[in-house]
Order: C-alpha cells, then structure tokens, then sequence
C-alpha cells in the first residue's frame, strides 16, 4: 500500500473524530493509515501512550482491513507534523486539543500546519452525525484550487456523491458616479464567470465518473462556503487562491472557512 493518511492526536474528542475520519477515509480510498502523538515534554510520556493506543484501537475497529500503524514523535508539534506531511497523502487533525496539542484552537496548531504541509490538511470539527451526500469545492482557477479540484474530485468519487463547485465574486462597491468603471466591473464578472465555467466544463469531461454542478455566487467567499458547508459532508479549498477568492492567503478565505465551516475542511497545498 503506498499511500497513507496521517492523523494527529492527543487525547481529546476532536483529534479522536479526526481519527474516525481518516479511518472512513483511509478505508474508502484504499490507502493505510498512520496515527502519530508528538510528545513534547517527557512527563507526558504515559499520557502520549495512552492517547495513542486509544486512537489505534479506535481506528482497527472502524477500518477494518486497513494497514494501521501508531508511533509517538518526540520535538515541535507543528514542524514534526509539517515533516509527517512530506511523505503523507493527507493528514488529519481535530480543531482544538490538549496535552501535546497544547489546547490548541483554530488558528494555531491546525492553522500552522495547513498554511505549510506539503498537501492536503483535512481540519474536523467533531464527529459526523449526519451525512449530507456531497462534497464542497471553492474554485477560483488559481493553481492551488487546481490542487483543491483534484482533491475534491477523488473524495467525490471514492463517496459515490456529487461535487459541487462555487466560485464567490466578492462584489466591490459600485459608484453612481462611475458608470465606465461599473461597467467594467461586470465585464470582469462575467469574463471570471465564463472562464471558471469553461474549466469547471474540461475537468467534468476529464472524470465522467462523477457528477460536478457548478454556480457562482456574488458574495465573500467565506460566507458563500460557509452556507454551502451547511450541507456538506466536506468542504474544499486551496490554501491560497486569485479572482473570485480574492487573492487568498492562508489566514485570510482558508483562515475563515476553517473557522465557519461546521463540517470537515479540507486545505490543499500542491505536493
């Protein structure tokens, strides 16, 4: 088996539903699974045991005939997991922790190493209660929604339910005394619109297999995610992004999807 999952954990609730997430994962995509507890401090030792033969019997139990490994890392959390990614094909965190987490929320831990891991960061929330049957991708055609589409393309295949594309044009503010410069804010609207459009076409032809619906939205790209997430079983974006994602950098749309969005998001950074 040459792909895994990496998975993070620590003890608490979120980073044990981010277990059973990758495990769903690991077990729907064929790839093997490993469980990593990053000790930082020497006392904890007893601590990172416990976590992590926890989190391995919890996974055994959801994926069955999934290569499953377990092993505590000793150093920084956030540059051992940033390490772990290098060699992963995804890895997987909860949004808030303890113990070797230290109690990490949003914007810290997960936040550090989605904006620098070597691929796809998958952020959960909590444990899934209800599936919705579709996968969520913010699209702007930047080279790291390029990345995002991939990505969401293979979990929509190995769910068996839809991909839906949304691509949010944040509206600037129009001037009634501006009327050209107006008109070429709809020009580039609908020149935005059209090109996303065509791609969102090439890479329905590329994967028949799986049915991609597309729509744009006039809107702030968070808030657009957000109320698209409500109905999502993942949410997709790239870590950085252009146009409709309004120059994006991690901290900024990624930043507040991973905020806003209850259901899990995954961030993706080209390999």
């Amino acid at each position: 088996m040459n792909r895994r999952i990496v998975v993070g954990v620590d003890g608490s609730a979120p980073a044990m539903a981010a277990v059973e997430w990758a495990a769903a994962d690991a077990r729907r995509r064929g790839a093997g699974l490993r469980i990593v507890h990053v000790c930082e401090q020497c006392p904890q030792a007893e601590h990172c045991a416990r976590a992590l033969a926890a989190a391995g019997e919890r996974a055994r139990e959801l994926a069955d005939g999934v290569e499953v490994s377990t092993e505590v890392l000793p150093g920084n959390v956030i540059k051992t997991l940033i390490t772990e990614s290098a060699s992963a094909d995804s890895l997987v965190l909860g949004t808030r922790g303890l113990g070797g987490f230290a109690e990490m929320v949003v914007g810290s831990v997960s936040m550090a190493v989605a904006g620098h891991a070597e691929g796809p960061v998958v952020v959960v929330h909590a444990p899934s209660v209800k599936p919705h049957g579709r996968v969520v991708l913010g699209y702007d055609r930047s080279e790291h929604s390029e990345a995002a589409m991939e990505y969401a393309i293979e979990q929509a295949r190995a769910r068996a339910v839809p991909l839906h594309v949304v691509f949010a044009w944040q509206t600037p503010v129009f001037s009634p005394y501006m009327a050209a410069y107006n008109s070429l804010l709809v020009d580039a609207y609908q020149a935005d619109t059209r090109a996303v459009a065509e791609s969102v076409a090439q890479w329905r032809e590329k994967n028949p297999g799986v049915e991609i619906t597309h729509e744009a939205v006039t809107g702030h790209p968070v808030h657009v995610l957000a109320r698209a997430g409500e109905s999502a079983d993942l949410v997709v974006v790239g870590s950085r992004g252009l146009g409709g994602l309004a120059s994006s950098v991690l901290g900024s749309v990624s930043h507040g999807v991973m905020h806003h969005v209850a259901c899990p998001v995954a961030v993706v950074r080209p390999h």
